[in-house]
């Protein structure tokens, strides 16, 4: 047993890197996908960043509604760029290795704002619903100092969670492989290659994960219910087409988010694999955040009044 603990400290000690498998192994797609893997994160950067010096700069974004969206672009930005730079890079070099220190970060970034992002959306909906069920006490329950905790509370939160989960699975000896089957440190894929039992590390991480989307869910659901029942409340055709129009970005955007993480997490065991991790990645690291300006852009008179002004300044 004693021989055990030291092998397996040697093989930690010498562990510095780790191999990415990536999102496929055929040579003749490596191009394409770079390509447009590359479109898609510019698209991201641009959308996100413009989003975020758009609700900062004008006037009008002042609201407690913008306060959120911009830190939903933040968020966005963020954790696909924790993730796509090293994925592209990974498309046009030979040995996709990341190391030791950069793979744990990775994953600390990647948790904690993915984390943020469902308590952010659960938030933009309880704000919906004080804007549309509370319009006269709006300003006093939605005031700076409440949405400021509110995103502070969210980080902190979704910070101690990453930092739990990755000192869990870092603690541990990478002795089985150093082979992650994945385009970047997620955490099933390296809690797969840890050498020790592992059933402590997934408990911990599917009760916080169930626990995160339950909850998130739950508030939107709860907020959205209220919402309607105000809507069927509403005599004028005008005033339900002004709720729809307040609501109904936000609303696309949970509905994407939470159809592509209910379809992740809910698999058959017998049946999930993680090329379809991969594939179900993709779409909520790159592909989420690169829709969602564009839906608060294109569904958002006020946002398109902005860029219009903007650029008249300009």
């Amino acid at each position: 047993m004693e021989a055990m603990d030291k092998w397996n400290e040697t093989i930690s000690v010498k562990l510095t890197e780790f191999i990415l498998m990536g999102i496929t192994d055929h040579p003749d797609l490596q191009i394409l996908l770079f390509l447009l893997f590359l479109f898609i994160y510019l698209t991201i950067v641009l959308g996100n960043l413009g989003l975020i010096i758009l609700t900062k700069i004008d006037s009008h974004l002042k609201t407690p509604m913008y306060f959120f969206l911009r830190n939903l672009a933040f968020i966005d930005l963020g954790y696909s760029t924790a993730i796509g730079p090293k994925m592209l890079v990974n498309f046009v070099i030979e040995k996709n290795t990341i190391s030791y220190t950069a793979c744990a970060t990775q994953l600390v970034v990647f948790i904690t704002l993915m984390v943020n992002e469902l308590f952010m959306l659960s938030v933009m909906a309880y704000d919906c619903y004080v804007a549309i069920c509370s319009p006269l006490l709006y300003i006093v329950i939605m005031s700076d100092r409440v949405c400021s905790i509110l995103v502070a509370i969210s980080y902190l939160y979704s910070s101690f969670e990453a930092l739990l989960i990755t000192i869990k699975i870092f603690n541990s000896s990478f002795w089985k492989s150093n082979v992650i089957s994945h385009f970047y440190c997620d955490s099933l894929p390296l809690i797969s290659i840890l050498c020790k039992d592992t059933k402590d590390v997934e408990l911990i991480l599917l009760s916080l994960s169930a626990f995160n989307l339950i909850f998130s869910l739950v508030v939107v659901l709860v907020s959205y219910g209220l919402i309607l029942m105000a809507i069927l409340r509403m005599n004028s055709a005008e005033s339900r087409c002004k709720v729809f129009s307040t609501c109904g970005s936000h609303l696309t955007v949970v509905v994407i988010l939470y159809g592509t993480l209910t379809f992740m997490y809910l698999q058959p065991k017998s049946s999930h694999s993680f090329d379809t991790d991969k594939v179900a990645s993709v779409f909520y690291t790159l592909v989420i955040p690169m829709l969602n300006p564009l839906i608060y852009s294109l569904r958002n008179k006020e946002v398109k009044g902005a860029l219009k002004r903007a650029l008249e300044n300009y």
